[in-house]
């Protein structure tokens, strides 16, 4: 019993202990937050930063919950069955509609995308997105039975009308893979625009239309210019390429039942103004982009916002069987925009060339075709129709569920609930602030807007002052062991660089409340990760050519025998596994129109898709980087080499994969200094 009676004198000792330190342990934790949140009120909550971030482990399990994230959806020829691609949870849904539940849940690949059904509704096609394939669903046993290799970065889906080819659009690959599925391979290959994602084919079977979301390559500091592609399905070659002027971020496209009109959604960044443009509207406006499809046919581009009301994140468009009602699940809102299809054409029938042009930048003008907006849970994007035009439904995917709306009254009538997670964790809570636009002046844009799919859009930003620091917007994906933040480094965490400097420079509004601002901090931190890097180093074996690059990028010595000081060698600024120091660096690429700075040194995880490059975008490619703006070889000694090996060492740059990997395997960077020195 003795040990037992030690019990008391340690708790005495350990209740005394605590006493006395709990004045400075106080004070050290007042100033350690006053820090990293840049404000002297932030709450002393230790938990919200040392257990609700916690990215892995057991922690992590009990605190955080796998979603389903519903993103696309579509129904059997019928209606009485529903097919939901679930992008977090890796399944698609077998929902039957009548009773409202889910019936089968089938696995698939990794971050799903789009379903398609062929016609006579006996299997379905979903695109896996992280994963470079397609599943082939047999509906009778609800199980994957096939799988087809694409280009990478599978996303929208269209299927030919007797059912003999599929038609896929390539995300990251920025083309079209053409399957053949009688042969079950790929046919051929054709180019896209930047970053596709949707796929559509007209009602006549003739062509199939690809919407894209970043801009083509432009001459720097110019308005994006961003492409939808027309591939013919006879010849199954692109027979078109329809520019969009002043826009980007084209997710979707519908056609009207007769085939006469397409209608895309669409994003008109105003980047190159100031960002206090913002209070007057001009930040960035969402509306469709109309295309006639006939001889001498126009485009034309019109908003759905308001003077004071924006209706951010315009996703998918879906059009009633009688051509008269187009819906857009407008997700940075959580509202559907409703279009009046004959006052639209109306519209455009009376108007001048001239004014319609003008009418793109007009945002008075949606009064003229838009009926009502109804609104919705959080983050609504994928929609799909009934075949009698009554019911529209639309995938809440940040609900796990389906809202069901009557398209005669206009209301929303039900739910369909997908039986995700009930409890709604911090990091989910931070994800729906992240695609919400409710705390920008007006809901002019959500973080999404500018970071879609947690990435970053291709574009530079007037943040400050008329022309001065022009700023290329950076990735989010894996950047929360990467501090300092922005390019100028001022911001030491997360938290202040979405904190007050969020709604100084881009919100013009309030900023977050404390317990949003640390749920949005949780999301950036363990909810967003970096992609993996299938399209130039899918199976973690390099090239020759990325050999020889990593040679260069591990080198200490110049092509003349002399050694490259430490400091400028690639390996000392961009080390594994996030390839930065976290240092500030004079890489000698200051505009002139740039105030004096030094820069915050960017991770290189795929770096492959985050063209434009540099703090301003001024450089379109990786090789302009060193052949452009490098002269004094400040930005690593590069001036020696031959042109083979600047190939050789963007190749190598292009397949620096995500963070992960390299935490995981960490014999892979010391393998590179040992071999390299």
């Amino acid at each position: 019993m003795k040990k037992y009676y030690l019990i008391i004198p340690i708790i005495g000792i350990l209740y005394l202990a605590g006493h006395l330190i709990s004045k400075p342990a106080k004070k050290w934790a007042r100033a350690h937050v006053n820090y990293i949140t840049e404000v002297d009120d932030h709450p002393l909550n230790c938990l919200n930063c040392h257990l609700y971030e916690k990215e892995e482990g057991p922690i992590y399990k009990i605190l955080n919950r796998q979603y389903i994230s519903p993103l696309n959806l579509t129904l059997s020829k019928e209606g009485n069955k529903m097919y939901v691609v679930g992008q977090e949870g890796n399944v698609l849904l077998e929902v039957d509609v009548t009773s409202g539940k889910v019936i089968h849940k089938i696995k698939v690949g990794e971050h799903p995308h789009s379903v398609v059904l062929n016609s006579n509704n006996t299997l379905a096609y979903v695109s896996n997105q992280w994963s470079d394939y397609i599943s082939v669903i047999d509906l009778g046993t609800s199980k994957e039975i096939d799988s087809l290799k694409t280009g990478n970065g599978p996303a929208g889906l269209a299927i030919s009308n007797d059912n003999n080819y599929l038609y896929v659009v390539n995300s990251f690959s920025s083309d079209i893979s053409v399957l053949d599925l009688n042969l079950k391979k790929e046919k051929k290959r054709l180019a896209a625009g930047n970053n596709p994602t949707c796929a559509k084919i007209s009602p006549d079977g003739n062509n199939v239309f690809v919407t894209s979301r970043r801009t083509l390559p432009m001459p720097y500091n110019t308005p994006p210019m961003t492409e939808l592609t027309v591939l013919n399905t006879n010849s199954q070659y692109v027979t078109d390429r329809i520019i969009f002027e002043k826009a980007y971020v084209m997710e979707n496209v519908a056609f009207t039942p007769s085939g006469d009109l397409a209608i895309a959604t669409l994003i008109r960044p105003k980047n190159l103004i100031p960002s206090i443009q913002v209070e007057k509207g001009w930040m960035m406006n969402h509306g469709i982009g109309i295309i006639e499809r006939k001889e001498g046919g126009r485009i034309f581009q019109f908003l759905l916002d308001e003077p004071n009301a924006y209706y951010s994140d315009p996703f998918d468009i879906a059009i009633t069987p009688d051509g008269k009602k187009a819906f857009i699940s407008n997700a940075g809102v959580n509202v559907i925009s409703v279009i009046d299809i004959d006052s639209l054409r109306d519209f455009i029938a009376n108007t001048s060339e001239d004014s319609l042009k003008m009418y793109a930048n007009h945002l008075g003008i949606s009064s003229k075709y838009v009926i009502t907006r109804i609104a919705t849970g959080a983050n609504p994007k994928g929609l799909s129709l009934s075949p009698d035009g009554k019911l529209l439904y639309v995938a809440e995917r940040l609900e796990d569920r389906i809202a069901i709306i009557n398209t005669d009254n206009l209301e929303v009538s039900g739910h369909i609930d997908l039986k995700g997670p009930s409890k709604i964790t911090m990091s989910r809570r931070g994800r729906r602030l992240f695609n919400n636009a409710g705390r920008t002046f007006e809901n002019q844009y959500s973080c999404y807007t500018c970071h879609p799919d947690a990435h970053e859009d291709g574009l530079v930003y007037n943040m400050a002052a008329i022309g001065r620091n022009i700023t290329n917007v950076q990735t989010l994906r894996d950047i929360g062991d990467t501090p300092p933040f922005k390019w100028n480094g001022k911001n030491q965490s997360i938290h202040k660089q979405d904190g007050m400097r969020f709604s100084k420079y881009l919100t013009r509004t309030e900023s977050f409340n404390y317990d949003d601002l640390d749920a949005l901090v949780c999301y950036i931190r363990t909810g967003i990760k970096d992609i993996p890097n299938l399209m130039y180093n899918p199976d973690e074996n390099l090239t020759p050519a990325q050999q020889r690059g990593k040679a260069i990028f591990y080198r200490t010595h110049d092509n003349f025998g002399n050694e490259i000081p430490a400091s400028n060698r690639c390996y000392t600024c961009h080390p594994p596994p996030y390839f930065t120091n976290l240092q500030m660096a004079d890489v000698g690429t200051l505009a002139a129109t740039d105030d004096s700075m030094l820069f915050d040194t960017p991770q290189l995880n795929n770096i492959f898709a985050s063209s434009p490059y540099l703090h301003d975008g001024s450089a379109p490619t990786l090789e302009e980087i060193w052949t452009k703006f490098n002269p004094e070889d400040k930005h690593g000694v590069a001036n020696d080499m031959l042109k083979d090996q600047l190939n050789d060492l963007v190749e190598y740059l292009k397949s620096i994969r995500e963070a992960d990997y390299y935490v995981e395997n960490p014999e892979t960077a010391s393998d590179s200094l040992l071999s390299y020195h």
